[in-house]
């Protein structure tokens, strides 16, 4: 009989996150304070992050330690199990094998949780009593809500403008966790109100939120801190229980993947899945592909610049380097609003500077029609962000059929659908669209930069 769920049990999650700074050729340059253009110091970054989260930002040490608290609340979810797509490979009529880490399974219906929990726990470990952060789809503002409730923390989420009136169960979703949502931007803030005055009908988008968030942690003191749900080095290290779980699911059903796939937004689910993966190529010289797929709406790796640039739009945040479209740049109002973001990851970014990992950037119509596949082969609606990383399995299921070579592809199913019904019933009524960003729309907003990197 054909093995289709490849399970672990709770004795079996890993008890460490995995720190990929440990292992790159080359570290990810500092993040710099917009003043001086000097590292910005553990002390700054302390007055928006938990102090043991700005530990983690900055940790060089392979492997840290998951605290038996946070393994607690993992285990209401995790493991998350591994799935062979048997249906999807008899549709497609390809030699691949193609499998999937489903991380829908969580309350929230993402991999969100995966850092929000931790996020959490440190947090009120620390004496704070209130969170601000914002959030793209929805997921993470789901999943920040979710772990707030667990540590009895207050939550004030801007939800970007856009996702906020097109994914409404969202928004109750997180209403139901306790959590003020705003849609974003807004009157309550300067960025918001400053945004507004030059745009009065602007959709928003994550640089935006996160310009508004911050600053409401910086002006209620010493009790408050900001939540990130991407981009930074410990958002990503925190997702890493998604990989690690993966190889030894991988290893169960005997087989090595040649193709590990996430989509890409600010980098988390593709660097939860990606990186224990990629730490077999730096450390043991295997050379499984690794690929991140954004939307070609919003294409930072495949047509951004790698230059230092704010993680938000009002320049609140310190400088990152990353492949960027600009921290002005804004993007359309596509379905995936966890993926319309600006810039990628530091970390993400030097590796693909390094030409470690790869990048793919696919329209809008393409991703939903992989995931109207999927659907009726698997039998799980995937979110609008995970219809990416399904329409780039597809591709390399399509080229190993052209090829004649069998291939193993395994990506991560990031979050379910159910709550993102709206966005399929655009689709099914022809109201979508492709976007195609112009040249000089990404080159006047990159134009824009103060040019850090010669």
């Amino acid at each position: 009989m054909k093995t289709k769920k490849i399970l672990l049990s709770e004795h079996e999650m890993p008890t460490a996150w995995y720190n990929i700074v440990a292992d790159m050729p080359n570290k990810p340059m500092p993040a710099l304070d917009p003043r001086t253009k000097k590292p910005v110091t553990a002390e700054a970054m302390g007055r928006i992050f938990g102090e043991e989260l700005v530990k983690q930002e900055m940790s060089t040490e392979r492997y840290i330690e998951i605290p038996d608290q946070v393994q607690d609340l993992y285990k209401i979810w995790r493991p998350t199990p591994v799935v062979r797509a048997y249906n999807l490979e008899r549709m497609l009529d390809t030699p691949a094998k193609i499998y999937f880490k489903n991380e829908g399974t969580s309350p929230a219906g993402s991999h969100k949780p995966n850092t929000a929990i931790p996020q959490a726990y440190y947090n009120a470990k620390q004496g704070i009593k209130y969170l601000s952060t914002e959030t793209g789809g929805g997921q993470w503002g789901s999943a920040m809500a979710l772990a707030c409730q667990y540590f009895n923390i207050d939550l004030r989420v801007y939800m970007v403008k856009v996702s906020y009136h097109q994914k409404p169960y969202r928004k109750l979703l997180m209403n139901a966790w306790g959590a003020d949502v705003i849609p974003s931007p807004s009157t309550t803030t300067q960025a918001g109100r400053d945004i507004l005055a030059h745009d009065p009908e602007c959709s928003g988008n994550l640089g935006i939120a996160i310009s508004e968030a911050v600053e409401i942690a910086l002006a209620h003191g010493e009790t408050t801190r900001y939540c990130l749900g991407s981009v930074m080095n410990h958002v990503l290290l925190h997702q890493t229980v998604i990989g690690e779980e993966a190889i030894r699911q991988m290893e169960i059903a005997g087989d090595e993947p040649d193709i590990v796939i996430g989509c890409f937004g600010g980098g988390s689910n593709f660097a939860g899945i990606g990186f224990p993966f990629l730490r077999r190529n730096l450390c043991e010289g295997k050379k499984t592909r690794i690929i991140a797929v954004e939307p070609a709406s919003c294409p930072k790796l495949t047509r951004g610049e790698f230059q230092y640039d704010f993680g938000d739009t009002a320049g609140m945040t310190p400088l990152m380097p990353m492949y960027t479209l600009g921290h002005d740049f804004q993007p359309a109002d596509i379905h995936a609003g966890g993926l319309r973001y600006h810039g990628a990851g530091p970390i993400v970014s030097q590796l693909y500077k390094d030409g470690l990992i790869e990048a793919q950037s696919v329209p809008q119509l393409e991703t939903f029609a992989a995931g109207m596949m999927f659907a009726k082969s698997e039998g799980i609606i995937p979110a609008p962000e995970s219809t990416h990383a399904i329409a780039v399995a597809i591709r390399e299921a399509q080229r190993a059929k052209e090829e004649g070579t069998p291939k193993t592809i395994l990506f991560n199913l990031s979050g379910h659908g159910l709550i993102d019904l709206y966005a399929y019933e655009q689709y099914f009524e022809h109201k979508l669209t492709d976007y195609n960003v112009p040249d000089e729309v990404i080159r006047k907003s990159l134009d824009s930069l103060d040019k850090i990197i010669r």
